[in-house]
């Protein structure tokens, strides 16, 4: 027997692959129709179901509780933690809250909260509290922002 050639293995390989693939999408679980017989959408067919509003269109998205308004200074900023990550949290003017990323744009240090600015303090850039934007490099770009809303007496992020 001789050894199979490269194309011989690559042509196999890629059969074996549509094979495989089809062998699990005969396994996939079947909707039962209204009648009660099993049908199965054809493979290049995806149906997503149909999506509901969660809120009324003028009411504030409700997510993660983050904070209380009342623990960001008017004029001021405060370091805190959304979705897991580091954030800061200002509040530019009374009940206007605005938050970002505290991962530094220049090299990924977490940023500090410091008043109306936040610093970072791995290589001295500082960016604007109320808008995130670079005050002093070495960085080059502002820092990202996260939406969030003011539910109540609450800071939560917004969805």
């Amino acid at each position: 027997m001789t050894d199979p050639t490269r194309r011989t293995i690559l042509t196999l390989g890629s059969a074996g692959a549509i094979g495989g693939a089809l062998a699990l999408a005969g396994c996939a679980a079947d909707d039962p129709s209204p009648s009660g017989s099993a049908t199965t959408a054809p493979p290049s067919v995806v149906e997503d179901p149909p999506t509901e509003p969660t809120a009324a269109p003028d009411a504030p998205a409700v997510g993660e509780d983050i904070a209380a308004v009342a623990d960001v200074p008017v004029g001021g900023s405060i370091d805190a933690t959304i979705n897991g990550e580091p954030a800061l949290i200002a509040q530019p003017t009374a009940g206007q809250v605005v938050a970002f990323s505290a991962i530094c744009t220049h090299q990924q240090c977490v940023v500090a909260a410091a008043g109306d600015e936040f610093h970072c303090p791995c290589h001295g850039s500082m960016f604007d509290a109320a808008t995130g934007d670079v005050i002093q490099g070495p960085a080059l770009e502002g820092l990202a922002p996260i939406q969030v809303a003011v539910s109540g007496d609450r800071i939560v992020a917004a969805s």
